[in-house]
């Protein structure tokens, strides 16, 4: 459990999303599957911040006039060098214990707010918090955690529950001279509320959206994406999922074969780089999926839509077809044993090693490879109300492994915790449960 959750501060997610309950009749092996499940949010956007506009540069304190107002910027600058990591041309750059302040009031309310951050050039790690200030700054109070940035853009989420009008504080806290990055600041307010939709058994939203990713293309590198058989946070600027949620049940394997259709998603924006189903080619990398073929094969459908290459990662080759694959395999074994699974998957990090060698991007730099790759497996056994039947003796099983081609085989050598995997990736993946399940699940180490 990540320590937002501690924090009574944050009372509210950003988003309530809408799916369908479960079938009274199970559909045959090979029928499609006429209750899709769906994942809907309404969201209102009441603050948005590029540093496409303005111009300082100089550490020395001073005010700024950006897109959406006047900042201070203490020991920060605007940053737009090639070391500088950003989306666009521009990213805020703050060393020491440098202070990012907005000196004007937003309006509208906030629930989620999301940050892209990362460590500029060769700079060693830092870390900062977020501050948020509902008296126009006269006093502030921390949101979330302290976050940690790496040497690749993240994006950070925060929950909040403020109604009226807030200023935002971004302080570095740690890492001395080093250097970080931040871009990208998105703050929205949710009208769904408690009276909203729910989501339902068999959603594959059902354990939570870990990193609050929303349907507006505002957020391109958390953009949330229902493929009917899973659902995605997909990355633009990675060119690859941040993570794949995904449901499965008896009724979803079957005896469809495999369909090999990898092709680019001609949904996603047009703006957006689509990536193809040739540009891992000679990369040393593998396809590798995230929702896996095999637990999609009731129909022809759900299997085809595991081969869109948004739910594709560069994946080390012996990661992919040993490590991964008897993972899934065990998986499904679990479910043909009377189970039903929940499962979360996903990557970060930057740099992975395939069998041409080492590789931080491939597609001529459309394309990011992965440090890591991770799935946590929540098992319950088949029923109904099933977030009601979670609790602090389900088993959930982590796992986090390196993207490298000389992984162990057997995936268990790298059974964690959701926690360590929350605490590396900076998601929180099973935000659904009550906060009393997840600090117990979220802490163990699966050893059955």
């Amino acid at each position: 459990m990540r320590a937002t959750k501690k924090i009574l501060f944050v009372l509210c997610a950003a988003a309530i999303f809408a799916s369908c309950k479960k079938d009274a009749i199970t559909p045959s092996a090979n029928s499609v599957d006429q209750t899709p499940r769906k994942a809907t949010t309404e969201l209102t956007t009441t603050l948005s911040e590029t540093f496409e506009s303005g111009t300082k540069t100089a550490y020395a304190t001073g005010n700024v006039t950006l897109s959406s107002g006047s900042w201070s910027l203490n020991d920060a600058l605007i940053g737009n060098l090639s070391t500088d990591l950003k989306n666009g041309t521009q990213s805020l750059r703050i060393r020491n214990t440098g202070i990012v302040n907005m000196n004007f009031d937003a309006t509208g309310g906030a629930t989620t707010i999301t940050i892209s951050h990362g460590i500029f050039g060769s700079d060693g790690s830092s870390t900062w918090q977020l501050w948020i200030s509902t008296n126009s700054g006269s006093s502030y109070t921390q949101v979330g955690s302290t976050i940690t940035s790496t040497t690749s853009l993240q994006t950070a989420t925060f929950t909040a529950s403020v109604t009226g009008s807030y200023r935002l504080s971004i302080r570095k806290i740690s890492g001395g001279t080093n250097r970080i990055n931040i871009d990208d600041i998105t703050v929205t307010t949710g009208t769904g509320g408690g009276g909203g939709g729910t989501t339902g058994d068999n959603s594959n939203l059902l354990m939570g959206n870990p990193s609050n990713a929303s349907t507006s293309v505002v957020f391109n590198t958390n953009y949330l994406m229902d493929k009917t058989y899973y659902t995605s946070s997909y990355n633009s600027v990675r060119g690859t999922p941040n993570w794949v949620s995904w449901h499965i049940n008896s009724s979803d394997i079957g005896s469809t074969d495999r369909q090999d259709d990898f092709r680019a998603d001609v949904t996603l924006p047009g703006s957006w780089y689509q990536v193809g189903s040739t540009s891992y080619s000679g990369s040393g990398f593998d396809r590798g999926h995230n929702c896996p073929s095999g637990d999609r094969t009731s129909s022809v459908a759900a299997n085809s839509a595991t081969f869109l290459m948004d739910n594709m990662i560069p994946q080390a080759p012996q990661n992919n077809q040993q490590t991964w694959n008897n993972m899934e395999q065990y998986v499904r074994t679990l479910v043909s044993a009377g189970n039903e699974v929940y499962v979360v998957m996903g990557s970060y990090g930057t740099g992975g090693t395939g069998s041409n060698g080492s590789a931080n991007t491939i597609d001529g730099g459309h394309v990011t490879v992965p440090s890591n790759i991770w799935k946590v497996v929540v098992v319950i056994p088949n029923g109904n109300g099933d977030l009601a039947r979670i609790t602090t003796s389900t088993r959930v099983i982590a796992v986090n492994t390196p993207n490298i081609n000389t992984t162990n085989s057997d995936w268990k050598t790298y059974r964690t915790s959701v926690d360590a995997i929350e605490s590396a990736s900076g998601y929180d993946i099973l935000s659904a449960l009550p906060t009393n399940v997840q600090a117990v699940v979220e802490a163990t180490i699966d050893n059955q």
